[in-house]
């Protein structure tokens, strides 16, 4: 695709790793990643790279890769077949389930890997036509305590300005590893030379971040609540909130301070297993910065009190009036919402689990199918998802995968979810199609790319979009009588078919609903170098520039009305780096907040009683049968979550080791080389390497994420390398507000294995 001379035309990309999508360069070899490197046009990542991007080609290049659709057979096994006779036999199973059952019997999980959303965009025409009402993602098991705190607190998502704060506070987070921020580990090191500014973790890991933090609060595994409590109750008890920003931009702040008040601060410090000493010098340092940023992570959304954390750790910048200005939190924009920041009272029909943010609980939705209520779910369609690897409980998975009455998987290889499928589609990589992601997340300077493919589809697969518009036109919704008018009033030109559009979809429900599909087949075919699949984006792109028309102008972007949404999405095509899609100013962020009256709602009932209630508890929920803590998926060096399946890309820690305290070393007769342990949780148990770490407590475990995934040997047999740790956790070991699972706080048991 890159034409030239591949070995010396580098060629504008991103990373796929995670949230940052750092933008990259690549040199190519043939259909080989040869090089690779950060680019410096980047808006965001300004030439930044971690490691991990550097060894893509292991995820572009892996043996496991799809090249043929599949059909289950009667003995389980799988044979090829084409893809007209796939997608026929596909929109005839969906559409048998939706006139038997309805359309929300349907269930869609998915919608995109990191960096892997345009599909996502054009599913939402086929699960319109289906009549589907429900769908999950990776978003539900992660992010929806803390969506449900935002949701009441102002409507909308915020992200802290790490660059320019006085005072950065980790709860729950290593950003050396994971990431998350533009050029994270270029900040933290900024944040921990400055004498002027303060870097303050709380994880109960010393983690990379952790040994350059001015302030380490190594609470106890679960502890984080009293920690947080304590240090609010320090910043309220000795008068460190700003009064003007809580009285002039608030509501609901005297019952939080009135329960803060009362907190016993060196009896939570004592529960939490942190010095008191720390926390008021945490609190302390606050208490006096001018701006406040904080970043929580699955180190508590996924652990005891998640969702009480999520509240407490916002209480934090909040008190301290930190908002809307330089260092501080902010609201942002988007280009599509990746969720609904919205209180939301909808439940699920079989077991009553509540929908957060649009999404069903991914621990609720085996619940959900192996049941004889009428009301269960009966198909399932995975895109760019591996749920019965990622997800709670996976023998509890396969379960519900094998009830179902049709599955089909989207994936670019035979997933441990697609060998439960009744067909698998074979999807392009996400260098070989035109590409995008939806985490657009930073104030005041927001970035999108859209990412044109290196390469031609691998001969056999298909682009998503391509996928789902075959779909939909085997579904035979939209008649081409409907689409022709389209069709030439786009060949006109874009306002010409803007007109066309809107007219018709206002008199035309079906194409309302089908808006990405109809995007795809009229508009689609006239953008230049084959950019079929950017079409879902100009809709996006004009509803962004009526949304935010003054920072999508900030950003560069000329013009009013349509034509500024001409001119964003004329960007969007050309900007090979990714672009600015708006530029705000600080203050501008107070606009982004969705509640009635434009102040922030500090209080929330449910979760103020909670916080009280920690006072008649403490951290605990081990056994004797079980008494070790397994954080089970700890972000390494040599890990990223299972986008790359090929294990040969990790070149340290190989089978990923179960790191464990020195003292529970010794005392189990675990030191030495070669030692391996078995650990052992309510939902099974598994052999694993040992790595003794001082990094960790006595009574404290971790397993990374990312392995135990199958990956063809070189005799072409499966190999599965390290732990899949969903074998370990449980569906019902959970938050029992979000149903987030407590997978950084597993009671387990260690033992020895005999050599």
């Amino acid at each position: 695709m890159g034409g030239g001379d591949e070995q010396t035309v580098w060629q504008q990309s991103a990373c796929i790793l995670c949230e940052c999508n750092c933008g990259i360069e690549v040199q190519l070899d043939g259909r080989r990643l040869a090089r690779i490197r950060g680019d410096r046009a980047h808006p965001a990542s300004q030439g930044y790279t971690c490691n991990k991007a550097l060894r893509l080609d292991h995820y572009q290049n892996g043996r496991d890769r799809l090249t043929s659709p599949l059909r289950r057979t009667a003995d389980g096994s799988y044979e090829p077949i084409d893809w007209e006779t796939a997608i026929t036999e596909i929109a005839a199973g969906l559409s048998a389930v939706r006139d038997e059952h309805g359309g929300e019997s349907i269930f869609y999980y998915g919608g995109g890997g990191q960096g892997n959303h345009l599909g996502g965009a054009y599913s939402r025409a086929v699960l319109a036509t289906l009549g589907n009402r429900y769908r999950s993602s990776a978003l539900a098991q992660e992010k929806m305590g803390e969506g449900f705190v935002d949701a009441h607190l102002y409507g909308g998502h915020t992200r802290g300005d790490f660059e320019h704060a006085e005072v950065a506070l980790f709860v729950g987070k290593n950003p050396w590893q994971s990431q998350s921020f533009p050029r994270a580990r270029i900040v933290l090191k900024e944040l921990s030379s400055d004498p002027e500014r303060a870097l303050i973790v709380l994880d109960p890991v010393v983690t990379e971040t952790a040994r350059i933090a001015d302030v380490h609060l190594q609470v106890r595994p679960g502890g984080d609540a009293w920690c947080l409590a304590a240090l609010l109750g320090v910043l309220v008890q000795e008068g460190l909130t700003d009064s003007a920003f809580l009285d002039e931009r608030t509501t609901g702040a005297e019952a939080v301070l009135q329960a803060l008040r009362a907190i016993p601060v060196a009896d939570f410090a004592r529960r939490a297993g942190v010095p008191l000493e720390q926390v008021e010098t945490a609190a302390r340092r606050i208490g006096r910065a001018e701006s406040v940023a904080t970043f929580e992570d699955l180190g508590i959304q996924q652990g005891p009190n998640s969702v009480l954390c999520s509240y407490l750790n916002k209480l934090v910048w909040l008190l301290r009036g930190s908002f809307g200005k330089p260092g501080a939190m902010h609201l942002h924009s988007w280009m599509a919402p990746l969720a609904r920041y919205k209180i939301d009272s909808a439940t699920t029909p079989v077991s009553g689990a509540p929908i957060v943010g649009g999404l069903v609980p991914c621990n609720a939705i085996p619940d959900e199918i192996l049941t004889d209520h009428p009301q269960r779910l009966r198909a399932m369609i995975v895109e760019s998802a591996n749920p019965a690897h990622s997800l709670a409980d996976s023998g509890r998975w396969r379960e519900a995968l094998r009830a179902l009455d049709l599955v089909v998987v989207i994936d670019v290889a035979l997933s441990e979810t697609a060998r439960q499928a009744d067909y698998v589609l074979p999807a392009a990589s996400q260098f070989e199609k035109w590409e995008a992601t939806f985490f657009n997340l930073e104030f005041p300077r927001n970035t999108f790319q859209l990412r044109a493919p290196l390469l031609d589809p691998l001969p056999g697969t298909l682009p998503e979009p391509e996928i789902w518009a075959r779909i939909m036109r085997a579904l035979d919704v939209i008649p081409e009588t409907t689409l022709a008018p389209l069709r030439a009033a786009a060949q006109a030109g874009r306002l010409e078919f803007a007109t066309a559009f809107l007219t018709a979809a206002g008199g035309d429900p079906r194409l309302a609903a089908a808006a990405p599909f109809v995007l795809y087949e009229t508009l689609g075919p006239t953008l230049p170098d084959g950019a079929q699949a950017a079409a879902a984006l100009w809709g996006l792109a004009h509803r962004c520039a009526m949304t935010y028309p003054d920072a999508v102008r900030g950003a560069g972007h000329e013009g009013e009305g349509p034509a500024l949404g001409e001119a964003l999405f004329d960007a969007l095509l050309t900007g090979r780096s990714g672009i600015t899609f708006t530029l705000d100013d600080y203050e501008d962020a107070w606009r982004y907040v969705r509640t009635a009256d434009g102040r922030i709602a500090l209080e929330i009932p449910e979760l103020l009683d909670e916080l009280r209630a920690l006072d008649a508890s403490a951290p605990g929920w081990t056994s004797d049968e079980f008494p070790f803590v397994l954080s089970a998926g700890e972000r390494r060096a040599s890990t990223a979550n299972t986008i790359i399946r090929d294990p040969a890309w990790r070149k340290r820690d190989a089978q990923g080791a179960l790191r464990i305290a020195p003292a529970d070393a010794e005392r189990l007769g675990l030191l030495g080389d070669g030692a391996r342990a078995r650990i052992t949780t309510a939902t099974g148990a598994v052999e694993t390497p040992v790595e003794v770490n001082a990094a960790m407590q006595p009574g404290h475990v971790s397993l990374p994420n990312g392995l135990g995934l199958d990956y063809p040997g070189d005799d072409g047999r499966p190999v599965t390398t390290g732990v899949a740790l969903n074998e370990l956790t449980s569906l019902t070991w959970r938050d029992p507000r979000a149903l987030t699972p407590w997978h950084k706080h597993v009671p387990a048991r260690v033992e020895a294995v005999a050599g």
